[in-house]
């Protein structure tokens, strides 16, 4: 053996040393993604659009720690409680990274005793998901998440929250939409209706809840062969659950001779009608539909539920439009927060979460197919000269425009061409050049040059951060 290692070290010897040299795999980890800067100003976009709406409508903003204790997140998030990722014990504790917004937020409720507030939360959350990358789906995802916390009358929050997500999708010109609405009590009572054991509703829920990816029969063979529920059962459901429409559905199942005596359908139902009516009122109506199949396969909530979808036109002359996949979701959980509180003191909440990573993703798309120019940078002006030995005037004149609040630039070069200074600008979309010389120091100006016309006007020095704000600022 000593021989053949001996063989061996020398033959490595021979092919060269690869001591030191570590050859890396350059790659994001799976389900992740880096932003380029082209990326990322699409992304501040539609950041900066949601978060506007989100206090314009009064909500104050909280943070929390990407990772819980592991018991915190554990048994809130039925069948996907499986794709939490969970963490090494490091130092005592066992941790998950979150897989979402909504059960951080109620134990910070109940922790801090908080039983009413408004607040918005935009972060990263992680699922231990096989994701589908093309379609917006990652194991490392932002959530913007609006939240109502507290005892109100019934549905003017709920209805707010549609509200916000008919602005946010009008507001990002994402093409049309629907906003599906739903009652977990509708669903429990129609379950209990249609003869479906209590053990068996949340399992059920996340199969009825797969009616916009599968068909119905599919749904069905799922419901009778891998959970065991009977056939006649089934059938039942499949009778509700393709119903879909507005007020005149609501007055019709409150008439339903079975679903009517069901004590839990029907609060939903009288709540639903209400909903509607402060929907009527806010004008929305129109995108939204009371749709039975609508089931969201998370435990934790217990009444009203929605869910945003954007739709596409098959093609001009079928009436029929497709969905192509939730853009934004969420309902009401009046009873996440008191499962936190050692007194079970519970805290009505409804809320949100927009589906930033799917929104970003369209958008980004369709930047690409349009071809259309994005700025990465929001400079203002970029101070030149056109001679040399300039470089200090530059420096002065930049530090000026700094202290000033001016979005401001120069080339790190001390004698550079006015041309490349000039090409600059068209490459990075800056629109004005401050171009210091001799004569213009000399006069006490500046000469100021639109990029995109060429038009150049000599600005006295002391003027100048007007003049700049007054050209660069926003029709």
């Amino acid at each position: 053996i000593a021989k053949e290692v001996a063989k061996l070290l020398e033959m490595k010897a021979q092919l060269g040393g690869d001591e030191g040299k570590h050859k890396f795999v350059l790659k994001t980890p799976k389900g992740t993604r880096d932003y380029s800067p082209k990326q990322m100003a699409i992304r501040e976009r539609v950041f900066n659009a949601i978060i506007t709406c989100f206090k314009r409508h009064g909500a104050e903003v909280i943070d929390t720690p990407v990772f819980e204790l592991k018991e915190t997140l554990t048994g809130k998030y039925g069948e996907d409680s499986k794709l939490i990722y969970d963490l090494k014990d490091q130092g005592g504790e066992l941790l998950s990274l979150r897989y979402d917004l909504t059960v951080p937020f109620a134990r910070y409720l109940a922790m801090n005793k908080i039983t009413n507030i408004k607040r918005y939360h935009i972060a990263k959350v992680y699922r231990r998901d096989n994701p589908a990358m093309t379609r917006g789906r990652y194991r490392e995802f932002y959530q913007c998440d609006f939240d109502i916390a507290g005892q109100f009358d019934p549905m003017i929050p709920d209805a707010e929250c549609l509200k916000i997500v008919h602005e946010i999708l009008s507001d990002l010109q994402l093409g049309d939409f629907l906003i599906k609405v739903n009652d977990r009590r509708i669903l429990d009572g129609m379950f209990a209706v249609c003869g479906v054991p209590d053990s068996k509703f949340r399992t059920i829920c996340s199969s009825v809840d797969k009616l916009d990816k599968m068909p119905w029969e599919e749904v069905r063979s799922e419901m009778v062969g891998e959970k065991g529920l009977s056939p006649e059962a089934a059938d039942h459901i499949g009778e509700y659950v393709q119903l879909h429409g507005g007020l005149d559905l609501i007055e019709r199942l409150l008439q339903d001779p079975k679903l009517s005596q069901n004590k839990l359908a029907k609060e939903g139902l009288g709540d639903m009608k209400l909903l509607f009516e402060y929907l009527t009122l806010f004008g929305i109506t129109g995108k939204i539909s009371f749709d039975l199949s609508l089931a969201r396969g998370l435990d934790y909530y217990t009444g009203v539920i929605f869910e945003a979808v954007l739709l596409q036109q098959e093609n001009d002359h079928v009436e029929e439009s497709v969905s192509v996949g939730s853009v934004a979701g969420g309902g009401r959980y009046d009873g996440l927060v008191g499962m936190f509180d050692p007194k079970g003191r519970k805290v009505p909440c409804v809320g949100v979460s927009i589906g930033i990573e799917r929104i970003f993703s369209i958008l980004e798309q369709r930047v690409e197919a349009s071809e259309e120019k994005i700025r990465t940078t929001e400079t203002q002006v970029l101070v030149a000269s056109a001679q040399k030995k300039l470089l200090e005037e530059r420096l002065k004149l930049i530090s000026e425009l700094w202290d000033a609040g001016i979005k401001a630039e120069v080339l790190y070069k001390k004698n550079p061409k006015l041309l490349n200074q000039l090409q600059y600008c068209e490459d990075t979309g800056i629109p004005l050049v401050a171009i210091v010389g001799e004569q213009e120091l000399k006069d006490g100006v500046v000469k100021l040059r639109v990029v995109a016309t060429r038009e150049e006007v000599n600005v006295r020095r002391e003027s100048l951060v007007e003049e700049i704000r007054m050209r660069t600022s926003r029709p």
